[in-house]
């Protein structure tokens, strides 16, 4: 088995509105092939616009924009709510953040982070003619844990599930139900090197198996989450 390697993407320095992302990793660190490249979501949403001005003096004046981009309330806890955002995730606050942004102003999640993921892969491959996977992260809680992660709310060139029904544990046992969120590990394992306050929000992990990788269309919207009806706490 190929150790893995985590790389953390230095010196990008500040992202703004229509920032080249691809361009900038690209220069940033040398590619190979079968890289998968993991973006965190502020990032994303500071070079696509996705920001929005809110007082600054008011912790809570970022609800109203929670509310708007949520289309389900499941909870709420002081000041905390838990809801589904249009694209389906749920997460705290509609996925509205106000950490590592500018003071009066909240990063709102992209609008397809699929769409955004392959803009990416595509811009690195057009440059180095280099064939990578591109994450797009965000941090989620998780109910029943402790803690957050990250986890993939944008993929393109990996397969987002790993399907291994049909093959054999290491007893020979037929495995039924085994499907495996490969970007979602491949998020976290990136987290591990870019932190919440180290300013560094690209990572690349290599040495992923090379059949991870593929060019038919990815999404975490539709290949990843759970409809309502397969959900058993809807």
């Amino acid at each position: 088995m190929t150790p893995l390697e985590i790389i953390p993407v230095e010196g990008l320095g500040e992202i703004t509105r229509g920032t080249d992302l691809a361009g900038l990793i690209a220069d940033a660190v040398e590619l190979r092939d079968h890289d998968a490249v993991v973006v965190t979501q502020k990032v994303v949403s500071k070079a696509e616009g996705a920001i929005e001005a809110v007082d600054p003096d008011d912790p809570l004046s970022h609800k109203a924009i929670v509310e708007r981009e949520s289309v389900r309330i499941l909870r709420r806890r002081g000041e905390l709510i838990i809801s589904e955002t249009t694209h389906g995730f749920v997460c705290a606050n509609a996925g509205i953040d106000l950490s590592n942004v500018e003071r009066g102003t909240a990063a709102l999640l992209p609008e397809d982070s699929d769409r955004s993921a392959r803009r990416i892969r595509d811009g690195i491959t057009g440059r180095t003619g280099v064939r990578v996977g591109v994450i797009v992260s965000d941090t989620f809680g998780r109910p029943w844990r402790r803690g957050v992660t990250d986890v993939a709310i944008g993929a393109a060139g990996l397969r987002v599930i790993q399907d291994l029904r049909g093959t054999t544990d290491a007893y020979g046992r037929e495995l039924q139900v085994t499907e495996v969120a490969v970007v979602d590990e491949i998020a976290a394992a990136a987290e591990l090197v870019m932190g919440k306050s180290t300013g560094i929000p690209v990572a690349v992990v290599r040495g992923l198996d090379p059949t991870l990788f593929t060019d038919e269309p990815a999404s975490v919207r539709t290949d990843l989450l759970r409809s309502p009806a397969d959900d058993l706490f809807r």
